[in-house]
């Protein structure tokens, strides 16, 4: 290695000369310190331990790491800025790096709107020359309630990719894909989110409406990931009793779905416990945002004290998430029921949205379930919301309607939406392509 040095010369000249220059031993010591220590660090930050099963695991790790940092960074300056909340300022990021404008390509037309007041991206895809009216899907973004859009292309912070998600559908498909801007929390809560849903599918299915997007009033399907999924399934269950609903859903498909909040032990919970890119105790507070519940609810809502013995209220649902009959033995493993005797009876007193069928699918009665149109479930192995798909899957099933269950071995939460560089996956790529097959064969 050279350096430069200079070398006064008379007049006050100075003049650079370039030969070999020692650091002092010292200083070189505790650069290779600091490095090494630097690299430490940030190894020990992104390094966390997964499954040799998991799909491209140090790419998962990179992920992770990433999201953890937006999320920390954004948790700090709330704090000491004392700006808004959190959820709001992590959102803004997302969206401002993300967010795309619906631009048309020659196979797919883009277009933003409303329906009866909530907003929409629709993406045409090109009919087939042998059918003029197109199959259609109604498709609800995951986020915690919280965060992304219809419109993410891609964020550095979150890699949420529904805007072409979305397009590769209504391309492959020929399909219509109306993609709902729902509200998120904390501008509204629970149950805003369903009402918007509601309101913008019920408008959509206006024969008025459909004939206007050239849509076949009997081949429509409504679909989501995770809360995206959980708003699906509460979609679902609320129009198959709308007695004044004239075009009903043929299809359901929910990816990764979150569908309970009254075990956080089921043997995925407890398997997957801090796994990404969602650990346990993150999804437990993504419920009590959409309550506007209170953190201080979190340690004892991960053991169940919420749900447990002495809480009357949570009594008759207990049989319906009874994970120990509705879980197979491959699943259920050595794992054991976590039910407490006493807990604490505050929790669903001041959170009785807990026990609501429309915020927990899972436990809706038989005689809802029983009315559903035919089902498609994916799974993840490393998910800790693995088993509410499996359960309400088999649930359904015992209730006389037709289901798919697509499960993953390698999967993980999320993983649908990584199929773009830099975050691809290849069970991203494959979740995707089966979804959208099965979607193909069946709507």
């Amino acid at each position: 290695m050279s350096s430069c040095r200079w070398q006064q010369l008379a007049g006050g000249l100075r003049v650079a000369s370039s030969f070999p220059s020692r650091q002092p031993a010292g200083e070189m010591r505790s650069s290779c310190v600091l490095l090494t220590a630097l690299v430490a660090l940030a190894a020990y930050y992104v390094y966390i331990p997964l499954p040799s099963s998991v799909s491209d695991p140090w790419k998962l790790m990179m992920l992770d790491a990433i999201f953890r940092g937006a999320q920390q960074m954004v948790s700090n300056l709330i704090h000491y800025l004392g700006l808004s909340h959190h959820l709001l300022a992590l959102n803004f990021i997302i969206v401002s790096f993300g967010k795309k404008s619906a631009w048309s390509s020659a196979r797919v037309k883009v277009t933003d709107t409303d329906f009866d007041g909530v907003e929409v991206r629709v993406f045409e895809g090109p009919p087939k020359p042998e059918e003029p009216l197109r199959r259609s899907v109604v498709y609800i973004h995951g986020g915690g309630w919280a965060l992304a859009s219809p419109s993410m292309s891609w964020s550095p912070s979150d890699c949420l990719y529904y805007d072409e998600l979305c397009a590769t559908m209504a391309e492959e498909l020929n399909a219509v894909i109306v993609s709902i801007e729902y509200r998120l929390v904390p501008k509204v809560y629970f149950p805003e989110q369903i009402h918007d849903v509601v309101h913008a599918t019920k408008h959509f299915l206006q024969p008025e409406i459909l004939q206007k997007y050239m849509v076949d009033p009997g081949r429509i399907c409504i679909s989501g990931d995770s809360s995206g999924g959980n708003l699906a399934a509460a979609l679902g269950q609320q129009l198959t009793q709308d007695p004044n609903l004239r075009n009903k859903l043929k299809l359901q498909a929910l990816i990764y779905p979150t569908l309970q909040a009254l075990d956080f032990n089921t043997p995925s919970y407890q398997q997957n416990v801090n796994t990404p890119i969602l650990p346990r105790y993150v999804m437990v507070k993504y419920w009590l945002d959409y309550f506007k519940g209170n953190y201080d609810f979190v340690q004892a809502m991960i053991v169940n004290n919420h749900t447990s013995l002495d809480v009357e209220e949570a009594t008759a649902l207990r049989a319906r998430l009874n994970w120990t009959s509705l879980l197979p033995a491959s699943i259920t493993k050595n794992y054991s029921p976590v039910v407490q005797t006493t807990g604490n009876a505050r929790i669903v007193r001041e959170i009785p949205q807990l026990l609501d069928a429309r915020s927990s699918p899972l436990i809706a009665d038989q005689e809802v379930l029983e009315h559903l149109p035919k089902t498609y479930i994916l799974t993840c192995e490393h998910d800790v919301l693995r088993d509410d798909g499996i359960m309400y899957a088999k649930r359904l099933e015992r209730a006389g309607v037709e289901v798919t269950l697509d499960h993953f071995e390698d999967g993980f939460h999320g993983c649908i939406i990584f199929t773009s560089w830099p975050t691809d996956f290849s069970v991203g790529i494959r979740t995707r392509n089966s979804y959208i097959k099965w979607l193909d064969q069946n709507l």
